[in-house]
């Protein structure tokens, strides 16, 4: 084959090099690179390239854009053509200065309108012009094709990119597909993938080295559930995205400083993620030192918070004035009643005033004076959020059938709380039977096993306070002093977890 070759001319060997090696696809040979080679290649007898730029097929570049190879001056001028089309259509170009465009005008007028149809508008691309460098064979058509597969419906696709464009430059196998992978290890359900990236669309352009890794390690530590963090994020994506020592751990530290242990402050993220987002100087600490200016004892801050996480987000100052004079002026409860109420039901800052008054007109209607419906919500504040046709059928039961007085109820308000069917009557039958004599409380404020042992017994012990929450100590149970040390360790996170989250 080499002797062949040695009695061919030298100009023709090179020429089939180039031109099947080099430069497939009889593509035009760039002026820098013409001045290397031996004019003899280029001969009129054996040039095998047109001039006619018209005449090459367009065809994949190795870089985000595509189109055919040019020279220096076939660049300048295909840029300023582009940048007149883009200018024409009102997208201001001056970002893409510095960046790689297609080769022809074509090229960008399939890219533009690639983006409209997805439903991005001139705006949009005014926004991030770097969109148009992305390639819409090599870029846009297989990240778009993976978010559709994921979950992100295709009517909503415009929406996410709108939101994070950045997107279109990512490599699917290399970014997108383990962030995901990612997101499905922390136990977040399949069908809610495209739920959680759409909310926070960012994550795909986050390492799994990096923040994502440490906060979902950090809340490990406090507490928080592993099978927990995926319905977490599925919840509030964000905190995947929030840094440990500048975020997370500063708002841990100052709510377990307010007295609430670590392990219910554990439960209350895994229901509440969304508090790790509560900017700690600008809302959190301003709200508990609002708390505590309208009465609030600082005892009472980690119950207050441990019932209604929400309170540190809201506008509090406003919402207690208003809710202050309220009670003041309808229910006739000064302002330290008004702190005792809020402290066993917080979300009473959030509750609709007209919503409040019904059962209160109720009460009024069933003859109660108000001084005594006053003394009634602030024992148990539960009243005012009780729909009326409960409390209606409460209290008929109360004077028709257990023929008490409305006194009774001043006592003991906390009836109304109390199932009618499922409750009161059962344990009313249960009592009449046997002919024993009892007050609400007694027979109400129990669990069923402790009811039946009440029943058997030959005498009624006296009724004991519910527990009660200290800052900075265990649980105080009255009337159990004796515990066990197994006793007292369950009692002490748990019992106050459902006295208060249940809520």
């Amino acid at each position: 084959m080499s002797l062949l070759y040695r009695k061919k001319p030298l100009y023709f060997i090179l020429n089939r090099y180039f031109a099947t090696r080099i430069f497939p696809n009889n593509v035009s040979i760039d002026s820098s690179l013409k001045s290397q080679i031996p004019n003899s290649i280029f001969s009129p007898q054996v040039r095998i390239f047109s001039s006619d730029s018209s005449k090459f097929p367009e065809y994949e570049m190795p870089t985000v854009t595509w189109g055919v190879v040019q020279g220096r001056k076939e660049k300048l001028v295909s840029r300023v053509i582009i940048c007149d089309y883009l200018k024409n259509l009102g997208i201001i170009p001056d970002e893409l200065e510095h960046l790689e465009l297609p080769s022809t005008v074509e090229v960008m007028k399939e890219r533009v309108e690639f983006l409209q149809k997805i439903g991005l508008t001139i705006d949009d691309m005014n926004e991030y012009p770097l969109m148009l460098g992305c390639s819409v064979r090599k870029n846009i058509i297989p990240v778009l094709g993976y978010l559709e597969k994921i979950g992100i419906q295709r009517s909503r696709m415009g929406e996410f990119i709108r939101n994070y464009p950045q997107v279109l430059h990512a490599s699917v196998v290399v970014e997108l597909v383990p962030v995901v992978k990612f997101l499905r290890g922390l136990d977040v359900e399949k069908q809610d993938i495209g739920y959680v990236l759409q909310k926070y669309p960012e994550l795909l352009g986050f390492k799994l080295e990096g923040t994502m890794s440490t906060s979902v390690a950090y809340l490990v530590s406090i507490g928080v559930c592993p099978r927990d963090i995926g319905p977490m994020v599925t919840q509030y994506p964000y905190i995947l995205g929030m840094r440990v020592g500048t975020v997370i751990k500063p708002i841990v530290d100052y709510l377990v400083s307010l007295g609430i242990p670590k392990k219910i402050l554990a439960r209350m993220l895994e229901k509440r993620a969304y508090v790790l987002g509560y900017d700690l100087e600008e809302t959190i600490k301003p709200n508990v030192d609002c708390l505590v200016s309208f009465g609030i004892r600082r005892e009472a801050l980690a119950s207050v918070i441990a019932q209604y996480p929400q309170i540190l987000g809201l506008p509090v100052k406003a919402k207690l004035s208003s809710q202050q004079y309220f009670f003041n002026l309808k229910l006739k409860i000064d302002p330290d009643g008004f702190a005792r109420v809020i402290e066993k039901m917080p979300q009473i800052v959030s509750l609709n005033q007209s919503v409040i008054l019904k059962p209160v007109e109720f009460l009024r209607g069933r003859g109660i004076p108000a001084e005594d419906i006053a003394k009634m919500v602030v024992k148990c504040p539960q009243l005012v959020a009780l729909r009326v046709d409960v409390m209606k059928n409460g209290f008929y039961f109360l004077k028709s059938e257990m023929k008490r007085s409305f006194q009774e109820l001043v006592e003991f308000p906390e009836y109304f709380t109390y199932s009618l069917e499922s409750r009161i009557k059962p344990r009313y039958k249960k009592l009449s039977n046997k002919g024993i004599k009892f007050s609400l409380a007694w027979f109400l404020n129990c669990s069923d096993q402790r009811f039946e042992e009440r029943l058997q017994a030959d005498y009624i012990e006296i009724e004991s306070v519910g527990p009660s929450f200290l800052l900075g100590g265990k649980l105080e149970l009255p009337g159990n002093e004796v515990l066990s040390e197994e006793e007292e360790d369950e009692s002490d996170d748990e019992m106050l977890y459902r006295r208060t989250v249940s809520l």
